[in-house]
């Protein structure tokens, strides 16, 4: 049996509720509630029961969950039916199934370079579009 670091496959079931940071190494399926960021290069598999609020950073993450949260990947992100995400999803690759809510703006970059997280705002293209005001009529 070879056993390496990221080898390691983690539990935290539904009973478990964490405020604070979680970071691992290797592969973690939580089903629990957890109000705080998860970091981590491995797998992050969120349980049905799962309950997120804060930002997760991956290298795979599989939600099936419910994430208020920006999501960002390195290798990919699988939305699976039923999962309820309320943030931005950053990755090289995108997975949705039918059934997924998902409210939020995306960033799939298949390419592999890191996408560039945006410090200073980013200028116009990050802002949210305003809405026209019809013309007044002039008598």
């Amino acid at each position: 049996m070879n056993t390496t670091p990221n080898s390691a496959k983690n539990v935290l079931t539904s009973d478990v509720e964490i405020k604070g940071n979680l970071r691992f190494s290797g592969e973690l399926t939580f089903e629990g509630k957890l109000e705080g960021e998860i970091t981590t290069d491995g797998t992050l598999h969120l349980g049905d029961s799962a309950v997120v609020n804060g930002n997760i950073s991956a290298g795979t993450v599989v939600v099936r969950g419910k994430v208020t949260g920006n999501v960002a990947a390195k290798d990919k992100i699988e939305l699976k039916a039923k999962t309820e995400l309320f943030g931005d999803v950053r990755s090289s690759k995108l997975v949705i199934e039918e059934g997924v809510t998902f409210v939020g703006k995306t960033e799939v970059n298949p390419n592999k370079v890191a996408p560039a997280l945006q410090a200073n705002g980013g200028g116009r293209m990050n802002e949210p579009a305003k809405p026209v005001e019809p013309a007044k009529m002039m008598r």
